[in-house]
Parts: C-alpha cells; sequence; structure tokens
C-alpha cells in the first residue's frame, strides 16, 4: 500500500463520517454539508454531528444540521484554515453555538503511517503480537488507551510488550470501521522513556497493514508525549477535527469520576 493509497482510504473513510465527497477534502473552497447517520462511519463517532471541522490542509469540510449552517459557513471562511482551528478564533464560533446548546469541545489531530519511515524499531523487551482472547482479562485502568472497556468488541489485535511475565506495555487497535483500524498505546510509569511505546505501535502498524487495513493514529495536539511518539514511531500528521457537542455531553466529561 502506498502513501498515496493510505491517504485516499482516510479521506473515503473522513467523506463516510461526514457525509461529503473524498474529493471535496482536495478542493481549494470550503464545504458545508448536512450531518447524517451512516452505518459506515466510524464507530466511536456519534452521528449526526453537532459541529463537527475537519482539514486534510487544502480547505475545511463542516458537516452540520441545517441549522446553524449558515453561522459555521460564514466563521470558516472568516479565517484562514488553521486559524479556524484554535484560540482565540474559534472562540467567536463558540459564542455563536452557544445560543443553540453547543460549545466546542474535542480538538484533535489524527495520523497516517508514511511507508517511507515506518519499519520495525528495536525494543530491549519481549514484544509480541496478541489476538482478542490474548488480552480478555486486560481491560484495566493502566490500558484504557490501548483497550476500550465500553466497546470490547471492537479490539482486534494487539502488540505487548514483556519484562519477564510481566506486561509492561500495550498497544491495541480498535477496527472502528472496515477500511481503517485505529492505535491507542499505554506504557506503564517505570518503563516509559525506553522505546517501547515506538517499538509496540510501529509493530501493531506493520501487522494491520499486512492485513489490508490503515492504521491511524489520534491524540491532542498538546500530548506532546503522544505525538512525539506517532512521529517516532513512523507517523505523519494527516487531518485535524475540531467538533462541538452539547453542554450536557461536556458536563458529563468533566464530572466523570
Amino acid at each position: 500500500m502506498t502513501n498515496q493509497e493510505i491517504l485516499n482510504i482516510a479521506m473515503q473513510q473522513s467523506a463516510i463520517d461526514l457525509n461529503c465527497n473524498h474529493n471535496d477534502f482536495l478542493r481549494s473552497d470550503n464545504i458545508i454539508v448536512t450531518s447524517r447517520t451512516n452505518d459506515k462511519a466510524r464507530k466511536y463517532l456519534s452521528l449526526p454531528f453537532d459541529c463537527n471541522l475537519v482539514s486534510y490542509g487544502n480547505n475545511i469540510v463542516a458537516s452540520v444540521p441545517s441549522d446553524i449552517a449558515d453561522i459555521v459557513k460564514e466563521y470558516i471562511n472568516q479565517f484562514e484554515i488553521y486559524r479556524c482551528f484554535e484560540t482565540p478564533n474559534f472562540h467567536i464560533l463558540n459564542d455563536r453555538l452557544q445560543k443553540y446548546g453547543l460549545r466546542i469541545c474535542f480538538m484533535a489531530e489524527y495520523f497516517l503511517p508514511d511507508i517511507n519511515h515506518l519499519k520495525k524499531l528495536p525494543c530491549d523487551y519481549k514484544t509480541v503480537i496478541l489476538s482478542p482472547k490474548d488480552f480478555l482479562d486486560l481491560y484495566k485502568p493502566e490500558w484504557s488507551n490501548a483497550l476500550c472497556k465500553d466497546k470490547k468488541h471492537l479490539d482486534v489485535i494487539a502488540a505487548g510488550a514483556y519484562y519477564g511475565d510481566k506486561l509492561i506495555g500495550l498497544a491495541g487497535a480498535s477496527a472502528d470501521c472496515d477500511s481503517m483500524w485505529q492505535i491507542g498505546i499505554d506504557v506503564l510509569p517505570d518503563y516509559r522513556r525506553q522505546n517501547i511505546a515506538c517499538a509496540l505501535t510501529s509493530k501493531l502498524a506493520l501487522k494491520i497493514l499486512s492485513k489490508g487495513k490503515v492504521p491511524f493514529y489520534c491524540c491532542a495536539w498538546s500530548n506532546i508525549s503522544s505525538v512525539r511518539n506517532a512521529i517516532k514511531s513512523g507517523f505523519r500528521p494527516a487531518w485535524v477535527e475540531l467538533t462541538a457537542k452539547s453542554y450536557d455531553f461536556i458536563n458529563k466529561l468533566n464530572n466523570a469520576k
């Protein structure tokens, strides 16, 4: 699979998620589309979107309900592309959305593997590929990025690092959609900064590609250690998303124990 093929698959999936055409991400003008449900969308998404902005760097595609389309259109055409995803500018959108009971909630950067840089990386510990039956008992807080307790059925493969019989690092992949599997990574605190994360991430990514799926990686732009791991593992920035959610949704997140 080439880098261009990987990018095309990602854009095609984003088009399914947003209810647009994959070529819309290549246009120079910004696009507004009406958000709708789709059985082929990424499983972790809650559709239809309240408001979701996506950019692969060429423009912005906004997937929104019809009642806020004009507000969002005015906003994304007001600033340069990247400024629509950062402060102080997005406060303007946030203020306009509040009368609809919405606030900006998520800002995420997504990474795709670069075939020219993705390779098996060394690790001082034993690393192994795990099947779902192997990690059935690993749904614990220390592995909450690698595995999702609430969506166990989506976790399809993992890579573990061991010190003797002790699991010290775990990268897991969830089948978010038919063509793309998302990688999450956890390393126990005492074993960090020893190249375990990048060794597991790259190992799992190569295994995913061998199965004909596209591995992808997501983190908050402010999560420096996660961004560094993505780059070191052979991934490169591909697209960004900014998502607004309801007051109730945000309050539940902030009050979660």
